[in-house]
């Protein structure tokens, strides 16, 4: 209902071409997936917007390039003072967001930057590379202490949604874990959301009895491979490591089956409201860095209380 009311504002304000609330400042907050991750991001956004007296506009555009260029026009059209972003390609969403430049718009860019440089005017992320590394460098442990060096990985990423990402989320785990262990990459096959990921993972559990470790790229894709390995009952013997944090992957690293060993967070509450508070400081005339880095923070099976300290601040 909430998107159906947002759809119909929006289109509204564009056909009028006028801010409904011209006494305060109109933020467009735009994320491509429904994960917790994601609402998390925009739950920031908003929170700071709110604190600073500006009317946040909300759109989910769920994965598809056409729809966010829709909704980036839409806001144009609408007028809006600034446009905070999650943009779903690094590369192809400049085109869109330029136009918005143009427009006179404030463009900020959270969760990943923009290859064109000079359109996003502020931008806050966590390098996808160190965010792999940091997981891959605590599987490498884990590899050559419990598993003797030796490791059958298989990896779900989601490289047809956003190959950016993917790729170097994946190159980063797959290197770093390899340090000092033999690693043999079974199969690489994209699974971004829970359900999808489930059978996926089965599948591949199925196909590949030797499979000991499981590597996923997002939340979603941690979240079905740790369930696809519980389903198998296989915990034990096959191991989840992962990327993203959330309330859910904070209690499968407290549970005592064993399948999740680490993930890695990021702090996307944060990350919004930065984004946010930015977008408003340059609308003030204040000058704010150009490039901010967020940085990783692992959660481990092996420290319960770091993780139940980050599944507390959640709340």
């Amino acid at each position: 209902m909430r998107k159906i009311i947002i759809a119909a504002t929006l289109a509204l304000a564009a056909s009028t071409g006028i801010a409904t609330a011209q006494d305060k400042p109109v933020i467009a907050s735009i994320v491509f997936q429904g994960d917790q991750f994601m609402k998390s991001l925009q739950a920031g956004m908003r929170d700071a917007g709110e604190k600073a007296g500006a009317e946040v506009l909300e759109i989910n555009i769920d994965g598809d390039q056409a729809k966010e260029s829709q909704a980036i026009d839409t806001y144009i059209a609408r007028k809006v003072n600034a446009i905070v972003i999650a943009p779903v390609s690094a590369k192809n969403s400049a085109a869109a967001l330029k136009r918005a430049r143009d427009a006179g718009i404030v463009v900020v860019a959270v969760n990943g930057g923009l290859t064109e440089a000079g359109i996003a005017q502020a931008t806050f992320s966590t390098s996808n590379k160190d965010l792999g590394a940091t997981t891959g460098k605590a599987a490498a442990s884990f590899i050559k202490e419990t598993l003797g060096g030796k490791a059958k990985v298989a990896i779900l990423g989601f490289k047809s949604l956003l190959p950016e990402q993917s790729g170097e989320r994946t190159e980063g785990f797959k290197e770093a874990a390899a340090e000092g262990n033999s690693i043999d990459v079974v199969t690489e096959q994209d699974a971004w959301l829970p359900e999808k990921a489930v059978s996926v993972a089965t599948d591949i559990l199925t196909a590949n009895a030797d499979v000991n470790v499981l590597y996923a790229a997002n939340e979603g894709g941690t979240i079905g491979a740790m369930q696809a390995v519980r389903n198998a009952g296989k915990a034990g013997s096959v191991y989840v490591f992962g990327i993203d944090g959330s309330e859910q992957l904070a209690k499968g690293l407290l549970s005592s089956d064993n399948v999740l060993q680490a993930v890695t967070a990021q702090s996307p509450f944060d990350m919004g409201a930065s984004g946010v508070n930015a977008a408003l400081a340059i609308l003030k005339g204040e000058k704010v860095a150009e490039q901010t880095s967020v940085p990783t923070l692992l959660l481990s099976r092996t420290d319960p209380d770091g993780v139940k300290a980050f599944a507390e601040s959640l709340k």
